[in-house]
């Protein structure tokens, strides 16, 4: 992997260790509510997605209908 952003690993290391449980579980999907959670920018989103892609991970983003907001 690329470097990571910096400060991504301090400002998401709660993303990051949920990523290794949730595969550890034999889960294979992760749900976010908001797509937000990846990142604040695009080297934030693309570092995201990478984690879950190398935690063999897929992922769903819940609707707008979901949201409080409509970022």
């Amino acid at each position: 992997m690329d470097k990571a952003p910096a400060g991504y690993e301090k400002k998401f290391a709660d993303f990051i260790r949920m990523c290794g449980e949730v595969r550890a579980s034999g889960v294979d999907q992760v749900v976010v509510a908001y797509p937000w959670v990846l990142g604040d920018n695009y080297e934030e989103v693309i570092e995201s997605l990478s984690r879950l892609a190398e935690a063999d991970l897929a992922l769903r983003v819940q609707g707008r209908a979901h949201s409080p907001s409509k970022n």
